[in-house]
């Protein structure tokens, strides 16, 4: 089990992560750094990290060794990258059905088991906001948070999928982690047409995705820089320079990881 000792031994040599895996997007990065604690706690998927630093290192690399064969699942001895990503899925939507599960009480007010567009709005927002859906706003921070606001009772309305009064745990978790529902996809790509497609032929082309953000006689930011090698190298599989529709949902999974 070669690159599986290999993993067991980058995990003694770095250490166990310190925090909990329970808010696994919220630690991906610390400021603009990446936090290799993350990358632990995927790793350990359901396992309790102080519970594992309290074991000796003999006890620690069999119970690694353990975490490393349930991720192998050819048990041929090597990870492969599709398990590795297999796993981190697994892990992912572990967490954010818990999440969803523990969240839900708190949103669900009267307690008859869906939570309401009105009942959801009054615990996040204190207030119940009613925004026109085209009338835009003259002041830069109400028309902000009138976009935020309708994006997000798109989201919702979205997950209602049996279009009841409200959402069901399933459809909380849903709501709540749309990157970790498969049905969600398709918000994903209709929300990064909304945002990005300003010719409306279905495509994101690179200029759309930076957007207009410099002069003509402007040298390009460190930022558009950046996501320019973003858009060629992570999102535009084909190469095609336009992203499609599979690619359009890659892209809004990714910025439901990044922003939450």
């Amino acid at each position: 089990m070669a690159s599986s000792a290999l993993l067991v031994l980058l995990v003694l040599q770095f250490g166990l992560g310190q925090s909990s895996h329970k808010h696994l997007h919220e630690d991906h990065y610390t400021g603009e750094q990446h936090n290799p604690e993350h990358d632990m706690n995927i790793l350990l998927g359901d396992e309790d990290t102080e519970e594992i630093k309290k074991l000796s290192p003999a006890e620690q690399r069999e119970k690694i060794l353990e975490i490393v064969k349930k991720i192998d699942t050819n048990a041929d001895s090597l990870l492969s990258a599709e398990e590795v990503t297999l796993w981190i899925q697994h892990v992912y939507r572990n967490y954010a059905l818990d999440d969803a599960k523990e969240r839900f009480p708190e949103f669900d007010t009267d307690r008859d088991g869906v939570v309401t567009w009105q009942e959801y709005n009054t615990v996040t927002h204190d207030q119940l906001f009613s925004f026109d859906d085209v009338a835009v706003l003259d002041d830069p921070e109400q028309e902000s948070l009138r976009h935020l606001h309708l994006k997000e009772k798109r989201r919702f309305d979205f997950a209602d999928v049996d279009g009841s009064s409200g959402l069901n745990v399933t459809e909380f978790l849903a709501f709540t982690h749309p990157s970790e529902v498969d049905h969600m996809a398709d918000f994903a790509i209709e929300d990064v047409l909304n945002e990005y497609d300003t010719d409306k032929d279905g495509f994101i082309s690179l200029s759309e995705f930076i957007g207009d953000v410099r002069g003509e006689e402007d040298s390009p930011s460190q930022w558009e820089i950046e996501e320019t090698v973003r858009f060629k190298d992570l999102y535009d599989q084909d190469k095609d320079g336009k992203l499609n529709r599979e690619e359009q949902a890659s892209l809004g999974c990714t910025q439901q990881l990044r922003f939450g």
